[in-house]
């Protein structure tokens, strides 16, 4: 489970979050919207340590996370997998390589089972065959897979999600949701995803938590989110709203 508890982060003199407060059960998985610029990385980034708050505190299995030293830090953080926005693929490296980077650094496994866990985890986002292929070989969709495989190739118990669905094309976006859905099912892992893409929030999510002005404005399911009266969030995701209500 994870505990976000009044969480403040600024920089240059410039509030980004202010008092996020968010809980996210075991094996659930709770997507953040919000416009683009309002934190929704920056949110993500402290879940997983890059970024120390202000003030506030976050809980990971009942750990607090803000205070560990770097090397509990590290210790922690193999509990999660990521996959980055850009998929974050290095373009000198085959896609076994990209895969196989962090466990090659942080487990003392021979090479042919680092191999065999290589190949397990592409064939679990439906990749088989691209091990010694290129980045630069690989369509959009197919980097997105590459750099999933390469999150869930630890088993984390929980996975972060950075706007899985932009840069990619309706049908392999839909892909993706259902890999993640897969994931879920299979692995059972905890997940935050940040995206402003409500066709994939509605599809992925057990519940939405909508993210302005620097706080949680309001969590529910994808039918309570649907249905919220709340002016902000009609806005956002049908792009109107019926009254004025603050702009961006």
């Amino acid at each position: 489970m994870i505990r976000i508890i009044n969480l403040y982060k600024s920089f240059g003199g410039k509030q980004v979050l202010r008092g996020i407060n968010l809980t996210v059960e075991k094996g659930e998985t709770m997507v953040v919207i919000g416009q683009s610029g309002s934190g929704k990385s920056v949110l993500l980034k402290h879940l997983i340590g890059l970024l120390k708050p202000d003030s506030g505190k976050i809980y990971v299995d009942g750990m607090e996370i803000t205070r560990l030293n770097d090397d509990e830090l590290q210790r922690l953080t193999r509990k999660f997998g990521m996959l980055f926005q850009g998929a974050a693929l290095f373009d000198s490296m085959t896609v076994a390589q990209n895969v196989s980077f962090g466990l090659e650094r942080q487990a003392h496994f021979p090479p042919e089972k680092i191999r065999a866990l290589v190949t397990e985890s592409l064939a679990k986002v439906g990749l088989r065959g691209v091990n010694d292929l290129m980045p630069y070989e690989l369509s959009g969709g197919m980097k997105k897979r590459v750099g999933l495989a390469r999150a869930i190739v630890y088993e984390p118990e929980i996975m972060l999600y950075d706007e899985p669905s932009t840069g990619i094309d309706p049908i392999r976006a839909d892909a993706i949701n259902d890999l993640i859905n897969k994931l879920k099912n299979e692995m059972g892992v905890t997940s935050v995803a940040i995206t402003h893409d409500m066709v994939s929030s509605y599809k992925i999510a057990d519940r939405i938590g909508m993210l302005f002005e620097g706080k949680i404005i309001e969590v529910g399911t994808p039918e309570e989110i649907k249905n919220s009266k709340n002016a902000i969030i009609q806005q956002f995701i049908h792009g109107h709203a019926d009254g004025p209500i603050k702009t961006w």
